[in-house]
């Protein structure tokens, strides 16, 4: 059998969440636990969210409102060494559709394909008997996104991004494990932005924290939190505030086949400014390991 303890969380940054700003790089627990040189993983990522609450900074909006988003997302990833340096090089394709009502006018909806992400993460220190690891991992967003600046809704940025991840994890003991990992983002400036000229935005980051509880051999029970700041952005002379969250989720992996794991977690937004609020939400991610 392939050893779990390793290989808990292959689906590396299939957990990726496209928030209603497209802004946040989530992980799920125990995504920067290496596996071995060789091994290839594809996986798939479900997720149906409804948010029903839109925020001007702190103040709740008036009216209906409501994000409707549908996202699945494929990814594949090959472990491999570089000069004595595991490595990952991993491609993301998130698709799907979105509809919006913002107070009570219908905005539009859009479906297709996300912005392309590719990646290669590498760690910087891999102690697998203390199952102790540190990761860097740049990530670039690539202006694939279906997109239309006459359409107020759109699935793509029409930009480059570029994230920086900086990630640790550890065992605590046999059946405590943690994560923690912080990324800032550097955008490129959308030129045909919707609403007319150029929109830049300041550099976004992130901070994230994850627990697992292993109950029995490679199956766990999870709980996370995190704080994202988009940053500011700026169009036509007026600049607007960031879109900022703080959430948490708790849930469960665990391994239908010697090959396959499924996670399951429950995502609850508590405090949003400048953007829509998910009171909770449902996620699933199935790995297949080759």
């Amino acid at each position: 059998m392939i050893n779990q303890k390793i290989c808990t969380s292959l689906a590396l940054f299939t957990s990726l969440m496209l928030s209603p700003c497209a802004q946040a790089l989530d992980l799920s627990a125990g995504d920067y636990d290496p596996a071995p040189v060789g091994m290839t993983v594809a996986n798939l990522y479900l997720d149906n969210g409804l948010y029903n609450r839109l925020y001007n900074g702190s103040h709740l909006v008036p009216g209906t409102n409501k994000l409707h988003t549908q996202i699945g997302i494929v990814s594949l990833q090959h472990y491999v060494d570089i000069g004595g340096v595991l490595a990952v090089p991993i491609v993301i394709v998130p698709f799907g559709q979105i509809s919006e009502t913002v107070m009570g006018n219908t905005l539009g909806n859009d479906k297709g394909l996300f912005d392309i992400i590719i990646a290669m993460p590498f760690w910087a220190y891999n102690d697998t008997k203390t199952h102790t690891y540190l990761a860097v991992a740049p990530f670039l967003y690539l202006p694939t996104g279906s997109y239309d600046s006459h359409h107020a809704v759109n699935l793509g940025d029409n930009r480059y991004r570029g994230t920086l991840q900086l990630a640790f994890s550890t065992h605590l003991n046999p059946q405590i494990a943690w994560d923690i990992a912080a990324d800032a983002t550097v955008y490129g400036d959308n030129t045909d932005a919707v609403g007319g000229g150029t929109r830049s935005q300041n550099l976004g980051y992130e901070l994230q924290t994850n627990a697992r509880y292993y109950f029995s051999t490679g199956n766990d029970i999870r709980a996370g939190i995190s704080y994202t700041d988009a940053g500011a952005t700026k169009q036509n002379g007026v600049t607007t505030e960031s879109y900022s969250i703080s959430k948490y989720w708790m849930g469960t992996a665990f391994w239908l086949s010697r090959s396959t794991q499924m996670a399951l977690t429950v995502h609850k937004d508590f405090k949003v400014q400048n953007g829509f609020k998910d009171d909770s939400q449902i996620k699933m991610r199935v790995i297949q390991i080759f």
